[in-house]
């Protein structure tokens, strides 16, 4: 069975024929605003899956992931916290990433940024006023919808559905209610740049079209995203690039289902939404990619508590199971192969391959085979999963978990620079250890260096928070002066 993708252009599902040597990816990325939350790292773990999957059938990939930096909701940020928009976007940008590292997602080939392609867009913008497709009035560009054909094509929504709700604002020329805005002329106090219609800066949808077409090509294999951005983001993305070349746009589109909060879809415009920071500092990467993992991803996916602990019981499971059979042999080819395939190649069915995992663990319970922890593992790895090795985590596992927890709170509180520090802090002193048994006192010399920082900062906070968490899994804090202590182990 050859990969089968479910096409939203088509409607169906089809078989996966790239375009060339290499499949090239674009993901509709975060419009940096607000921090991210769950529901935009659903759509990264989407692209993630996908380019692990093609890399395991050898496909070679390039794929990228767009910054929306320039935007009306980030400009009505700046204005209300009366700072720079571009720091806004670089704070929130950080965030994501970091995010989406503790997750072990895949990072994408790049990353454009809206600000940094300006010439691009307006060279688009230029292409589509020459062919006719798009008009300026005032300083305004908007693109005539009518003109295209093929518009509705994605959605599958007709012009009529469309004129039914459609309104000119009070402040718009528009020709005609169903156009959209190309690139928008500056009003005061907005980032601008210089274009031949007057000062401005682009629209929404012409940035994704711009970016993916300077980096991939005027026609690429896979667009990916939340299937919120079905209409009219991606219609209008493909009207106006498909206007502007003549070619077709993205081969294949795949968009994944919202993730909901008490069944509504979770969104930074309405405030519902649970950050992905604040679920990271109570659930491991692990087990939200277990979380998501466990429902296909063209599904809503409802985030609850429960659903988390469930989540995190199965991720105990194979983790346990791989504690416990530490031997495995070198595989010509992992069990139940042609069943694994079978479910990633039906439209990236996590789900079925999850169950397959599960089917392993089973009867490796019943014989002692160790080609099935193997073939577990090997499984585990392919869907992203970062394998830890028991023979270094076991005994040290309350502080490796003191020390997460340390790093997520020093996030979460924009403690930017010591948390910097940690990392080169950590990696000197990891370097230097002679023995993995030195791990252990490495990392509460660190925590207590830590907490002396901020006992100098008058944090004291965050101090007695490090105290108390070393303090409940049987390890006392002497303090000798502000800038020394040191630290001796009692039974719990």
């Amino acid at each position: 069975m050859a990969l089968k993708l479910y096409n939203t252009l088509s409607g169906r599902l089809e078989k996966f024929v790239p375009l060339g040597d290499t499949v090239r990816i674009y993901t509709c990325g975060l419009t940096v605003q607000s921090e991210p939350h769950v529901g935009h790292i659903r759509a990264a773990l989407v692209r993630d899956i996908l380019m692990r999957w093609l890399n395991h059938l050898d496909y070679k990939v390039v794929a990228l992931e767009n910054f929306t930096d320039v935007d009306d909701k980030i400009i009505e940020k700046q204005k209300e916290f009366q700072k720079d928009w571009r720091l806004i976007a670089q704070e929130h940008i950080d965030t994501y990433l970091w995010s989406c590292d503790k997750l072990n997602i895949k990072r994408a080939n790049f990353y454009p940024r809206a600000s940094q392609h300006m010439e691009e867009i307006i060279s688009l913008v230029q292409r589509l006023v020459e062919k006719g497709y798009a008009y300026e009035k005032n300083g305004d560009v908007y693109f005539r919808v009518r003109k295209f054909p093929d518009y509705g094509k994605l959605s599958k929504k007709s012009i009529d559905d469309l004129m039914a709700g459609a309104r000119i604002a009070p402040t718009e020329l528009k020709e005609d209610p169903l156009d959209f805005a190309l690139w928008k002329a500056a009003k005061p106090d907005e980032p601008f740049w210089l274009s031949p219609w007057g000062k401005g800066r682009p629209g929404w949808h012409i940035e994704c079209s711009a970016m993916s077409m300077h980096h991939l090509g005027d026609t690429f294999d896979i667009h990916t995203g939340g299937e919120d951005l079905v209409f009219p983001h991606h219609e209008n993305e493909i009207a106006q690039s498909m206007a502007a070349t003549g070619k077709h746009f993205a081969k294949y589109w795949l968009h994944n289902g919202w993730v909901t909060l008490t069944g509504e879809k979770m969104s930074k415009s309405t405030g519902h939404y649970s950050p992905v920071v604040e679920v990271l500092g109570r659930y491991s990467g692990n087990v939200i990619r277990m979380y998501m993992l466990k429902t296909h991803y063209r599904k809503q996916l409802e985030y609850a508590e429960a659903r988390l602990d469930e989540a995190r019981a199965a991720y105990a499971t194979i983790k346990t199971y791989l504690d416990k059979h530490e031997e495995m042999p070198e595989l010509a080819e992992p069990l139940m192969l042609s069943e694994f395939t079978e479910a990633m190649d039906d439209d990236l069915n996590t789900s079925r391959a999850l169950g397959i995992i599960y089917e392993l663990i089973k009867k490796g319970h019943e014989t002692d085979n160790p080609e099935i922890t193997a073939s577990v593992k090997y499984y585990f790895s392919l869907l992203g999963f970062v394998v830890e090795e028991k023979a270094v985590l076991e005994p040290y596992a309350e502080v490796i978990t003191i020390m997460r927890d340390v790093e997520e709170k020093l996030h979460k509180e924009k403690e930017k620079d010591i948390l910097n520090d940690i990392k080169i802090d950590f990696y000197e002193r990891v370097t230097k250890m002679k023995d993995v048994r030195e791990l252990s006192n490495r990392i509460i010399g660190l925590l207590l260096d830590i907490r002396n920082r901020f006992r100098k900062e008058k944090k004291y906070d965050f101090a007695d928070y490090i105290r108390q968490r070393l303090m409940d899994n049987g390890i006392v804090i002497d303090d000798e002066s502000i800038d020394k202590s040191t630290f001796r182990l009692e039974a719990k």
